[in-house]
């Protein structure tokens, strides 16, 4: 994976107070959220130039610091003739409202925070986006839970978006998915000091999070990428696994090193919420049926499937385009070929760069009808 560059941005919360709360699919409201929204880029006035790039299950709105080789300047998502906007999820732990924020009460919400769907949380961002101005985007693309949300974005707004991008992202999570998922999730509910939810005034439950994240790094990778980096070697202090119940394969040290770094900067809450959030994401259940969701779609929609990834495997994404596309809905189906597995979106840039970068094309184009415009 490439390095990250440091790229020009800037960063504000938005409150969104409507009267009676912020109002969410299960029932429950917010009495404020906040978003925070880092733009990188200005957006035109008809949002033609504008890319929302939503993030994944453990990302930020920081988009150029996570998807380096993708969002930058001369990237695919060229920030300096592009404007490209990420938003912390709703839920999330970096800006925007979740269950670390204060209540009315003046404490985090913890184990009161409401249950969440991909469609509050691209809600939130639509409402954020109009906030500052915005109410249409060239483009949504994003990758796993990005992915999701960027399909949603067509279905919910379909006069608002003209290209939805999901990346190892399909209709639906498989029950395999879900039970990885929720297993996860157990891990964290498990751990001593979770209390529930509501640990903020002592320790966080960071073994669960730990283990959750080891789990989740497996989902993360394939089998053939895990052969070739690990093999069956002692880890790289050079233990010999035979040599005791918990000397440890290569593997098993790079788990625990993913672990350690990941509780460091994930609040298990946000975990919680975005990972449900997740298994509950389904176009059969959201909209009747992906048939349903496909006549609301005005967007081109190209979906990637990641060859290796059984996290989506790709047959599903693809079955997915295959609805989509017999509903009448403008779909295109394409296929990164990695060993990476399902992180091939965040570890292959350039392979991803040359499958996308035709079929967002016009975002380029429209920038140079503008600028021919302007000059006369």
């Amino acid at each position: 994976m490439p390095e990250a560059v440091p790229v020009p941005s800037r960063e504000a919360d938005v409150r969104l107070a409507p009267e009676g709360g912020f109002p969410l699919e299960g029932g429950a409201r917010l009495p404020h959220v906040v978003q925070r929204v880092t733009m990188y880029g200005a957006p035109r006035a008809d949002g033609a130039n504008v890319v929302l790039v939503p993030h994944a299950l453990t990302g930020s709105g920081r988009v150029g610091e996570w998807w380096p080789g993708v969002v930058g300047p001369g990237a695919l998502l060229d920030t300096e003739r592009l404007c490209v906007i990420g938003i912390n999820c709703l839920g999330g732990c970096y800006g925007s409202t979740g269950p670390a924020s204060h209540a009315e009460d003046g404490r985090p919400y913890g184990s009161r925070f409401p249950v969440l769907t991909v469609r509050d949380i691209v809600r939130a961002q639509r409402a954020a986006l109009a906030e500052l101005g915005v109410h249409r985007v060239g483009a949504v693309v994003g990758g796993s839970l990005g992915g999701m949300q960027a399909l949603a974005w067509g279905v919910e707004f379909p006069d608002d978006v003209a290209i939805v991008a999901a990346i190892g992202a399909s209709a639906a999570l498989t029950p395999l998915s879900i039970g990885i998922s929720s297993t996860a999730r157990a891990a964290i509910a498990n751990d001593p000091n979770f209390n529930g939810g509501d640990y903020y005034d002592g320790e966080p439950p960071a073994r669960g999070l730990d283990l959750a994240r080891r789990l989740g790094m497996l989902t993360y990778k394939s089998e053939e990428l895990l052969q070739q980096r690990f093999g069956r070697r002692g880890d790289r202090r050079g233990a010999d696994p035979a040599a005791g119940l918990w000397e440890r394969f290569d593997v098993e040290g790079y788990l625990a090193h993913q672990g350690e770094i990941f509780v460091r900067r994930i609040d298990a809450n946000t975990h919680l919420a975005l990972s449900k959030a997740m298994e509950l994401f389904d176009l059969d259940r959201d909209y009747g049926s992906v048939e349903t969701a496909a006549a609301r779609l005005r967007a081109r929609v190209v979906l990637v499937g990641i060859g290796g990834d059984w996290l989506f495997p790709s047959a599903q994404v693809r079955e997915t385009w295959r609805r989509l596309r017999l509903a009448g809905a403008d779909a295109v189906y394409l296929e990164l070929a990695s060993d990476h597995g399902h992180d091939a979106f965040l570890a292959e840039p350039e392979a991803l760069t040359r499958l996308l970068a035709p079929v967002l094309a016009p975002l380029y184009t429209q920038e140079a009808r503008v600028a021919a415009t302007a000059l006369g």
